[in-house]
């Protein structure tokens, strides 16, 4: 290595070192932001915390099947008492008697301060009179008993109205003293994880205890070994909920990577050692590739302070590009004359370098930190992508590396080219059909809906659905949101919206909401219902009257004076007065600290029996007009927030291909030459896009990034036939090189076709025939081509 090729690889490698602390000391995200825009509306921006670090993110559903129920309550609640000091959980609960009996308890003590019948009117004589009367007729019910056990105490049946509540908050059945599936099939379990919902390490650390604990629990009850018991043998453990599908596609996604990396890779190493025969080129090759990934992820940390993985991912497809540069370099270049692959060759590479950067480039002026990180990885990844084979690989090839001749291939090719000239008008005539059909079927060409990037399951949202439903988990998709400077105003807000929203679930407009304020009113609205408490004396005066022609005598109810007394100068509730309950959970859930106040979610229930369909979003709104209160359908926000990003999107691709028109008309300074590189990329994109209509396919933003990907590669093919002209048949190498480059392409992104992540799938199946029609596109508009000058 001469003292030139020294200095030059150890700028490289200092500047790569520096590239990679940057790199290990970077932020990266896997949320949802990468689909928000820079400066989010309310809306939008309740999303986000919802899918980063909402409660409902951090829920997971647990059902037990197989066995008899007593079967399944005895796991259940050995289960519960193996995870309940962990610390991957933050709470779980089964129903079980003792859980059930916490709740009635702390609905019993403090049913004054809890119970929105609590009034002046309602300890007045008359109101007194239609309480107790009420409560008596309810002796005949199957609720009878337990007003009986309790009249008493609580003759004007305060705790009997808190638990109709709690069933409208539609708690899971009960089965052999544990919470049951509404078959009772299935013991049901609800956890609320420690870890955020965003942070995929922690969901998996409690789904994997949870997995853990439920083997234990069966080996302890006799599940397992000889000695196991009939019908336990084939219990089972479902677990759903988000975290659940954020494992799992992160699971999905590694493996999936994995294997088709070692497919991908084994394949363009087989190509390149075939092209070379020289493992020292071939390692030399992913220099480019190497740089240009570095440099794309420190640029995105520089300038926007997180990386988001998708960016990674999605950048890591575009700078597959870089792959060709040192194929041209290695295969165009005789005996390593570095200086005359600089002079005949460099120019076409150096334009098709910025045709690529004009079409990305536009993506920085997006609105969306998404696109603007794909932009910028992008252009400073291919920039550092040319540069390094430019300058840094021609110092490192050792001298007289043993080349392979390629120019029979070359030859080969040009041979079919010769043929392919008489296919133009036909090609034009197939795009015209191809952008025909794209015009006609418009409206069905692309998926609008945030779900077509998922990697969920049929199977996997069906369980999702039955489990929620079964345990009355509330799926936030329709939520009403207030906010407030501190949890107090927030939970006045919430009663204000509740106030509204009580007349909507009268009139049949929805089914029913959960609120906090259920179980933990406001200290302004507990401070009013003790206001409304008559004092021990006033009582005493009321009942006797209250109570004339009834069967109850006032005498009876000594306890209920000395209950409501103690309720006069009983102390606020907070939020530690739920501990041990599971209404902290319903608590927890919905009532949020922010770092700017808190926030409240009253999730929205349809009319029973009714989709989604049925509710009246526009009646909603009304309502709460002027209330503060925010109606957010969560999933038709997601798909409208996404449906303006692949417009955006869209936008912007139009954007550079006018730059790129722009910038090959100002550097080939004649309209027939710049048709003849456009035309065959755009034929390309058509023909790959209407074939994708026609297989059924619903085009989504990866294939929109993969057709920008087919405008970049094969701007190189076309560059390079259009300028080489009429010298083709003297320049095999060339054509060879264009080739192997086309053949690696392909085989890198067909195998993403493959995929099961339907990202993934989206990029293969487009670029891979893509880049090949680009190439076979642009020899036969270039084949037989008049001089040029």
């Amino acid at each position: 290595m001469t003292a030139a090729a020294r200095r030059t690889f150890l700028l490289w490698l200092l500047a790569m070192l520096a590239g990679a602390a940057i790199v290990w000391n970077s932020r990266f995200s896997a949320d949802m932001s990468f689909f928000l825009p820079a400066h989010p509306s309310a809306e939008q921006q309740v999303l986000v915390d919802q899918l980063r670090e909402g409660s409902v993110t951090r829920l997971l559903m647990l059902a037990i099947s197989g066995g008899d129920a007593q079967q399944r309550a005895a796991l259940s609640r050995e289960l519960r008492a193996r995870l309940a000091d962990g610390p991957e959980l933050a709470t779980l609960r089964n129903g079980d008697q003792h859980s059930l009996d916490a709740d009635r308890e702390y609905l019993f003590r403090h049913r004054y301060l809890l119970s929105p019948a609590v009034t002046p009117e309602r300890f007045t004589v008359d109101g007194l009179r239609s309480a107790i009367a009420e409560s008596i007729d309810v002796l005949a019910s199957p609720a009878g008993l337990l007003v009986k056990r309790l009249l008493p105490q609580d003759p004007t049946g305060e705790l009997l109205g808190l638990l109709a509540g709690l069933d409208a908050g539609a708690q899971p059945n009960s089965r052999a003293g544990v919470w049951a599936s509404r078959d009772g099939e299935r013991a049901l379990l609800l956890a609320q994880t420690t870890a955020l919902g965003s942070d995929t390490d922690g969901q998996a650390a409690a789904i994997d205890a949870i997995r853990e604990a439920f083997a234990a629990a069966r080996a302890a009850a006799g599940v397992s070994g000889a000695n196991a018991v009939t019908g336990f043998a084939d219990a089972s453990l479902q677990i759903a909920g988000p975290g659940v599908f954020a494992v799992h596609a992160r699971t999905t996604i590694k493996e999936e990577v994995a294997r088709l990396s070692m497919i991908s890779t084994l394949g363009i190493v087989t190509v390149l050692f075939f092209a070379y025969r020289s493992l020292t080129l071939i390692s030399l090759g992913l220099l480019p590739v190497v740089s240009g990934a570095l440099a794309g992820i420190v640029a995105v940390s520089l300038a926007f302070g997180t990386v988001f993985g998708i960016t990674v991912g999605f950048g890591s497809a575009l700078i597959g590009e870089a792959v060709d540069y040192s194929i041209y370099y290695f295969v165009q270049s005789e005996r390593g004359d570095a200086a005359a692959w600089r002079s005949r060759f460099w120019p076409t590479i150096r334009l098709g370098v910025m045709t690529s950067i004009c079409g990305f480039g536009v993506l920085l002026g997006s609105g969306f930190p998404g696109l603007a990180q794909l932009g910028l990885y992008s252009l400073t990844g291919l920039l550092t992508a040319a540069a390094v084979t430019r300058f840094v690989l021609p110092q490192l090839v050792p001298a007289n590396t043993p080349q392979r001749e390629l120019g029979g291939l070359g030859e080969a090719f040009l041979r079919l080219t010769g043929r392919l000239e008489r296919l133009r008008w036909p090609l034009v005539l197939l795009a015209s059909a191809a952008a025909t059909l794209l015009v006609v079927d418009r409206d069905e060409l692309w998926n609008r809906e945030l779900s077509a990037l998922s990697t969920a399951t049929a199977e996997d949202l069906a369980t999702d659905a039955a489990l929620r439903a079964d345990a009355g988990a509330p799926d936030a998709r329709l939520l009403i949101v207030v906010t407030a400077a501190d949890r107090e105003l927030a939970l006045q807000a919430a009663e204000r919206a509740g106030a509204q929203l009580d007349g909507l679930v009268t009139a049949g407009v929805i089914g029913g909401y959960d609120t906090p304020a259920r179980f933990l009113p406001s200290e302004a609205t507990q401070e009013a219902r003790r206001a409304s408490l008559p004092t021990a004396a006033e009582l005493r005066q009321s009942l006797p009257l209250a109570l004339a022609d009834s069967p109850l005598a006032a005498s009876k109810l000594e306890p209920f004076l000395r209950d409501v007394e103690a309720a006069r100068t009983a102390p606020t509730l907070g939020p530690e007065a739920l501990r041990g309950t599971s209404l902290a959970l319903a608590v927890d859930t919905l009532l949020l600290p922010r770092p700017a106040g808190w926030s409240v979610l009253l999730p929205v229930r349809p009319p029973p029996g009714e989709g989604l369909r049925t509710l009246d979003a526009d009646t909603l709104r009304s309502a709460l007009a002027g209330s503060g209160a925010l109606f957010i359908d969560m999933k038709s926000e997601l798909d409208a927030l996404y449906a303006h990003y692949l417009n955006e999107a869209k936008l912007l691709a139009l954007a550079g291909l006018a730059a790129i028109v722009g910038l090959l008309a100002v550097a080939l300074r004649s309209p027939g030459r710049v048709l003849t590189v456009v035309a065959p990329l755009l034929l390309a994109v058509l023909v790959v896009t209407a074939s994708l209509h026609l297989a059924g396919q619903r085009l989504q933003l990866l294939h929109l990034i993969g057709m920008l990907l087919i405008v970049a590669i094969g701007s190189n093919y076309a560059l390079f036939f259009e300028r080489l002209g009429s010298q083709l048949q003297h320049e095999p190498r060339a054509v060879a090189s264009l080739l192997v480059a086309c053949l690696t392409t392909a085989i890198g992104f067909g195998t993403l076709a493959t995929s099961q992540v339907p990202v993934l799938q989206a990029l293969g199946i487009t670029v891979g025939p893509g880049a090949v029609l680009a190439l076979f596109f642009s020899a036969c508009f270039a084949a037989s081509p008049s001089p040029r000058p």
